[in-house]
């Protein structure tokens, strides 16, 4: 076979074409879980915590005290925006706890699924012996 035509079969087995599947369906799923994060939990957070933008904390390493980041970053001074990294860590949580849910949800109605579907009842040792018996005699 040819470059190509290998390359092809390669594509066309069914784990390449599952994870392809997989990678789109994540992508959109990232985009609920993020908007569920941004547009529902983080507000919150934000009420409880008493309004605090941790991504406006900061340290300059200049000594110069500035009153917002933005301001420090326009004044070409050093910062250490330690509220992204504490921010960063609230979002993982958050989607971290979001996706157990789901999954957890998913996994009991899976388990109801398979617990529905019960194996039709064949018939017995006795019964096929017999059979077989009957049909030896002929």
């Amino acid at each position: 076979m040819g470059f190509f035509s290998d390359f092809k079969a390669s594509l066309m087995k069914g784990d390449v074409l599952s994870l392809a599947t997989a990678v789109v369906i994540a992508g959109a799923f990232g985009k609920i879980v993020g908007s569920a994060v941004d547009d529902v939990i983080m507000p919150v957070v934000g009420l409880l915590t008493g309004g605090i933008d941790f991504t406006q904390k900061f340290i300059t390493l200049d000594g110069n005290s500035y009153e917002t980041l933005a301001a420090a970053k326009a004044a070409g001074a050093a910062v250490i925006t330690y509220g992204n990294l504490v921010q960063a860590i609230i979002n993982f949580i958050i989607i971290a706890f979001f996706i157990f849910v789901v999954l957890r949800a998913a996994e009991k109605a899976k388990k109801k699924e398979v617990v529905a579907v019960a194996a039709p009842a064949g018939p017995t040792q006795e019964q096929l012996l017999t059979e077989i018996r009957d049909l030896l005699k002929k």
